[in-house]
């Protein structure tokens, strides 16, 4: 098997009591998680937050992120189905239009500090009415398209409403970075904050196999190649 060299600044260390194949699987999607709960909006206990696809891949990590701060999650999905064990206290799976009404209705009125969107275009109306005077939305992915230009008189009409795209790479763009997220990431898999859930493994020559199983969309959880 061919050696492979990666830059020492890019690579982490995995600490005792993390195994490597739940370091494997949840590294990308943690490290998102990570960056959203810690840093795009700093979530304090009591702040109320919505999540969107709440069983997928970073939102199922953000969830138990957010309540082991304190914070008071609304977990939206798609499907009763998907909704079926994600932890929290409220779980929606509404059509878009409804959520708004949903949520004034479990917050009695106050809204959500913060709206984590990582579906994109479907979402985005109802995120923002999601939203309180001066609360953030961080539209962090594009699962159903690109989100519409944004018109900024309609976040001063809305309330002064805050909205970020962020990124992974400018939260990780320096070892100190990386390091100080991985910690953090792997501190919460250690006492069991973090779950990851591998749904099946392949070894590295079986890669092709691997790639047919995620385009039929056969998998669950995460998929991980072992040497």
């Amino acid at each position: 098997m061919p050696l492979t060299v990666i830059p020492a600044a890019k690579a982490m260390r995995i600490p005792d009591g993390v195994a490597p194949q739940a370091a494997a699987a949840v590294m990308l999607k943690g490290l998102t998680a990570c960056y959203l709960a810690e840093e795009t909006f700093p979530a304090r206990a009591g702040d109320i937050a919505l999540v969107h696809s709440a069983a997928g891949g970073v939102g199922s990590l953000l969830v138990p992120w957010l309540l082991d701060k304190g914070v008071r999650v609304i977990a939206h999905t798609g499907s009763p189905e998907k909704a079926a064990g994600i932890p929290g206290d409220h779980t929606l799976s509404c059509r878009f239009e409804d959520l708004p009404d949903a949520v004034r209705d479990i917050t009695g009125g106050a809204m959500c500090h913060v709206v984590y969107d990582g579906v994109g275009a479907a979402s985005w109306n109802a995120s923002l009415a999601c939203l309180p005077r001066r609360g953030t939305l961080a539209s962090y992915g594009n699962a159903s398209g690109a989100v519409p230009p944004i018109a900024l008189l309609d976040l001063m009409r809305g309330g002064s409403l805050y909205v970020t795209r962020p990124t992974l790479a400018d939260y990780i763009a320096t070892p100190a970075e990386l390091e100080a997220s991985a910690r953090k990431l792997f501190e919460r898999i250690a006492s069991g904050v973090l779950k990851p859930k591998i749904g099946q493994t392949f070894a590295l020559r079986d890669a092709a196999e691997a790639h047919r199983a995620l385009e039929s969309r056969s998998t669950t959880g995460s998929t991980v190649l072992l040497p």
